[in-house]
């Protein structure tokens, strides 16, 4: 039974990995817009469901609406530090990209919208999930809990002093425990939110920081929603 269960779980990845490298063939006519200079589009799943994410194909494309605005009220829409903390790496879109096709694909990572929910629903990138900014404000909270056990942490009880000085001397793997949690086998996350002048996915970032989540395990993608639309790139509407 656990093998025929397995069997079903790895279905739809084997049926990405078949649709990529059918539509790999046809990369060669030449007038695709791709994402990369070798690579025209990647597949993502989201909601269970494969997602073409590419380029709009139109070179008359030009950005539209809120995200077209060169300069918004400072504060609160102020533009961010290129690094949120000297020990999170900010990445681009083609680290993205990767980490679509790596950790993403290989439950290994989650790729976090760290919005509001309305801001969310209006549309957000393909195979992100929505854990807004403010749930990492109290990390006592049952969102805060939730989301921490999501990402692959696990809650610490009755941790005795001993055990602790040892971690703390960098034995037991120490350096991916706190009091009260073990993140040892945690998830790789990228957060972003509406662009570089959102402060949201930062505000998100430093407090899983605060909480004690290895920062090696935590990327900001600081172009977000505004350069992912600026660069044309595919979008989805939840539950659509």
């Amino acid at each position: 039974m656990k093998l025929f269960t397995r069997y079903l779980l790895s279905i739809p990845l084997l049926l990405l990995a078949v649709q990529c490298a059918a539509e790999a063939l046809v990369v060669a006519q030449s007038d695709v817009i791709g994402l990369t200079a070798d690579k025209p589009y990647i597949h993502v799943m989201h909601e269970g469901r494969s997602v073409k994410v590419q380029q709009v194909q139109d070179t008359n494309y030009e950005l539209k609406g809120y995200f077209a605005k060169t300069a918004r009220k400072c504060p609160p829409f102020c533009i961010q530090p290129e690094h949120v903390d000297p020990r999170v790496a900010t990445i681009g879109e083609i680290e993205v990209f990767d980490f679509m096709e790596n950790e993403l694909r290989d439950d290994k990572g989650l790729l976090i919208d760290a919005r509001t929910p309305e801001w969310f629903n209006r549309g957000t990138i393909p195979g992100s999930i929505n854990i807004p900014f403010t749930t990492f404000s109290d990390e006592n909270s049952v969102q805060a809990e939730q989301a921490l056990e999501r990402f692959g942490a696990i809650r610490r009880v009755n941790v005795g002093t001993m055990t602790r000085k040892m971690e703390e001397m960098g034995f037991m793997n120490g350096d991916s425990k706190t009091d009260k949690w073990d993140f040892s086998n945690a998830k790789k996350l990228v957060l972003w939110c509406n662009g570089p002048a959102c402060g949201q996915s930062p505000r998100a970032i430093r407090g899983l920081l605060k909480i004690g989540y290895p920062a090696d395990r935590i990327f900001y993608y600081r172009g977000g929603m505004q350069m992912w639309q600026l660069w044309g790139l595919t979008m989805v509407i939840p539950g659509e």
